[in-house]
């Protein structure tokens, strides 16, 4: 059977006019800033001048990540639809895609087959242009610190102790490293420097926190760029960068809305990596959502020990949001290899990798159920492959922990394929009630903080903290730091920071390698294993299949 490429399929789809979809989601046309037929950014004024209640949050997360893959934005997309096909009133909220990974090996964040957000390829591309702002505010920020410096430094910057990286939403490995200010006094000061990748930019996360323009410029002048020679922090308030940085970035502060396939009002907005931040659209997004229907449906990045801890953990505390009902999203294939099983051998039946890998999907949901005390779901992808016995399995194993098992075939089927998985996030929404509650609380140390997440969330038995790792909590702490929740970075790979534990692993130790402050966003930033901040491009990049023709029509996208 030949199946259509997401892109053939998304082109294939008669979109809706945007003032239509913004009528859909009871937004007025005053509101509306039209970016063509089928996009538009809306005002946030918007949320001052509503005065509906907020709708039923339901956030969708999953198992720990494999090549197998698991399908959480295309599930996110089609769990909308689906409410939508059972007569209630839907949004969804997703996150922006970054081109890095669009021309790398991951792809783009629209989802997939019969559930995706369209128009794809500018969502996948340019979009409305968020990330370019974003990269404009963080380099205009590298370029007052190292101007600072040259004319004169009269803050005393340390130039060996500049925090502040430059970026690019690109994979480019050859800008992690690099020196720069050469060629004599008229072109700055030599120093070691470097790139991130624009969705890990603080620039990034402070707008996906922010909750209006004056927080905005408050977060940017709290940014910590660097130290003097007299260890003192150095914020970009001193540097009287915030205004300007706010000019840039207050058309990328309004939340843009699309729309699915199917014609439910999507609010795709932001995009910080999970591994590396929290993970997470916007928080003017997912308010505007939960203002404009009566369920809102969103998803946070890579497995649950990540996005969901980070959503609930981070998100939720800043933001004031608790979610109604999570969904767990799971496929066989991806718990047989948790099992143990390589990528070639996932087509044929086996329960035995599956038992051994089926601990991973249990201690998600047991993380959700009696970690943070919401109501759960999983929803399981089924592939053709999948055996009757196998989907028996799972059902089993999590009827044991109280929580229902739905398939789910919205890749193949859209908006109908969901339906199941609507109707039961429906009934937890309306017949259990949560308790929400995070895994740690205010009043804790950094070093607690860390320990619980690790402990409760992780399944370990503790942390290593490196002596360097010491000394930056005992600095940060000092500086005021210690009611920060914590933003861990690890591996999305494992439980551990391990990338080759698979499945739930027991009896580890995370060992916390280095601790900052990302002043800006609010949070401690703790990193573990070796966390890259600039990917790199693979051996073939998904670029060399993108090509255009002579009619504008873009090809290979996915």
């Amino acid at each position: 059977m030949q199946y259509k490429t997401d892109i053939e399929i998304a082109q294939s789809c008669q979109l809706k006019p945007i003032m239509e979809i913004a009528s859909a989601a009871h937004v007025d046309e005053k509101y509306i800033e039209q970016y063509g037929k089928y996009k538009a950014k809306v005002d946030l004024s918007l949320l001052k001048e509503t005065n509906k209640e907020d709708g039923k949050l339901i956030l969708v997360t999953a198992i720990t990540p494999t090549p197998a893959g698991e399908g959480k934005t295309t599930t996110t997309i089609g769990l909308a639809d689906g409410l939508k096909r059972i007569g209630k009133d839907v949004t969804v909220a997703l996150r922006e895609p970054s081109l890095g990974p669009v021309f790398g090996v991951k792809g783009g964040a629209a989802g997939g087959g019969y559930a995706q957000v369209v128009p794809m390829e500018d969502i996948n591309l340019h979009f409305t242009g968020d990330f370019h702002a974003i990269g404009a505010a963080n380099n205009l920020l590298a370029a007052m610190i190292d101007n600072h410096i040259q004319q004169g430094n009269t803050l005393g910057i340390d130039p060996r102790r500049i925090t502040w990286k430059r970026c690019v939403d690109m994979n480019d490995r050859q800008l992690r490293f690099i020196l720069d200010g050469m060629g004599g006094t008229a072109n700055g000061t030599p120093r070691e420097d470097g790139f991130d990748i624009t969705v890990a930019s603080e620039i990034m996360a402070v707008l996906c926190l922010a909750n209006s323009i004056t927080d905005l410029k408050k977060r940017l002048s709290e940014i910590i760029v660097g130290y003097t020679y007299n260890d003192e922090p150095v914020r970009c308030g001193q540097l009287k960068a915030e205004g300007a940085m706010t000019a840039l970035l207050k058309d990328a502060l309004k939340p843009n809305l699309v729309q699915t396939l199917e014609g439910t009002p999507a609010f795709v907005h932001g995009g910080p990596f999970a591994n590396i931040a929290h993970g997470c659209n916007s928080v003017m997004a997912t308010k505007m959502a939960l203002k404009m229907g009566d369920y809102t449906v969103t998803e946070a990045g890579f497995g649950a020990d990540l996005g969901a801890e980070k959503f609930l953990d981070i998100k939720c505390r800043m933001a004031n949001f608790t979610p109604d009902a999570v969904v767990v999203v799971a496929t066989v294939r991806a718990l047989k290899m948790h099992g143990g099983l390589a990528k070639t051998e996932l087509g044929t039946e086996n329960l035995q990798a599956l038992e051994q890998g089926i601990p991973n999907l249990l201690r998600h949901v047991s993380n959700i159920k009696n970690v943070y005390k919401l109501p759960c779901v999983v929803a399981v992808n089924r592939f053709p492959t999948d055996t009757d016995n196998e989907i028996e399995f799972i059902i089993a194993k999590c009827r044991e922990l109280g929580v229902n098992t739905v398939l789910s075939t919205v890749w193949a089927e859209g908006g109908k394929g969901g339906e199941a998985l609507a109707r039961e996030v429906v009934r937890l929404c309306e017949e259990e009630k949560g308790d929400f509650t995070f895994s740690y609380t205010d009043d804790m140390s950094i070093t607690e903080k860390i320990e619980a997440v690790v402990k409760k969330v992780y399944g370990g038995n503790g942390i290593n903290v490196m002596p360097n790792a010491q000394k930056q909590i005992k600095k940060l702490e000092s500086m005021g730091f210690a009611g920060c929740p914590v933003c861990i970075a690890k591996t999305q790979y494992s439980f551990s920071d391990d990338p080759s534990k698979l499945g739930a692993p027991e009896n580890f130790t995370v060992t916390v390698k280095n601790v900052k402050i990302s002043a800006g966003a609010g949070f401690v930033v703790v990193l573990t294993g070796d966390i890259l901040t600039m990917p790199g491009l693979p051996k073939v990049p998904a670029a060399e299949k993108i090509d255009v023709d002579e009619n504008g029509v873009i090809s290979g996208l996915f």
